[in-house]
């Protein structure tokens, strides 16, 4: 499945991160990666690729990709608007794994826009940044920072499934023969089992 289904291709289009800034060369988007629920959860390595003020920020996945960009669908299951002067969307999408967190505020006025009309049960494809942060009582807690959000159908999602499950196996298998999946290693002290695993259940749950 490709992002052109979501209306919006992930890697040609519209707003989001971009490299190049301190050469002057032209910003390039950063593709967006499939990644499961439950392993964006267990995300914790996150970090800025360069000093400039638009440099990329990145996380790496405990299955050992970096990526600046995510793409999933599923269905929303809750929605809240928030806040007065600067008011803003929270929302919770689900896929067979487990929930992803997505907000959008005043910098992504369209993304903020669409999910106001979005109705919870509704089945969503969504692209946007992964947040990494620390709560002041010492929690972490990862989110999804809405770039782009569009209605989709229950086969598009479970195409999403088959997709995200192969890129999950993909990373698994040359894993430790990477740079960032040897920072993977060392930071999370990856089991693979688990996340081959959870592709496998999600790959059986679509099939239910």
């Amino acid at each position: 499945m490709t992002d052109d289904n979501f209306g919006n291709n992930a890697g040609s289009n519209g707003s989001g991160s971009r490299n190049g800034a301190q050469n002057g060369k032209k910003f390039i988007r950063e593709p967006a990666k499939r990644v499961f629920a439950a392993e964006l959860r267990e995300t914790r390595l996150q970090f800025k690729d360069g000093s400039d003020e638009k440099s990329p920020v990145y996380v790496i996945l405990p299955t050992g990709e970096r990526c600046n960009r995510i793409f999933f669908c599923g269905q929303m299951t809750q929605k809240e608007k928030k806040g007065d002067d600067t008011p803003f969307y929270t929302a919770r999408v689900s896929d067979p794994t487990g929930i992803f967190f997505i907000n959008a505020g005043s910098y992504q006025q369209e993304a903020m826009a669409k999910i106001s009309r979005i109705e919870p049960g509704t089945y969503v494809s969504v692209i946007g940044k992964p947040v990494v942060r620390t709560t002041p009582d010492g929690s972490v807690f990862v989110s999804v920072r809405v770039e782009n959000i569009s209605e989709t159908d229950i086969d598009t999602a479970k195409i999403w499934v088959d997709d995200a499950a192969q890129a999950t196996l993909d990373r698994i298998a040359v894993f430790g023969k990477t740079d960032d999946s040897l920072k993977a290693d060392e930071f999370y002290g990856t089991n693979l089992d688990v996340y081959k695993q959870a592709a496998y259940n999600a790959l059986i749950k679509t099939e239910m």
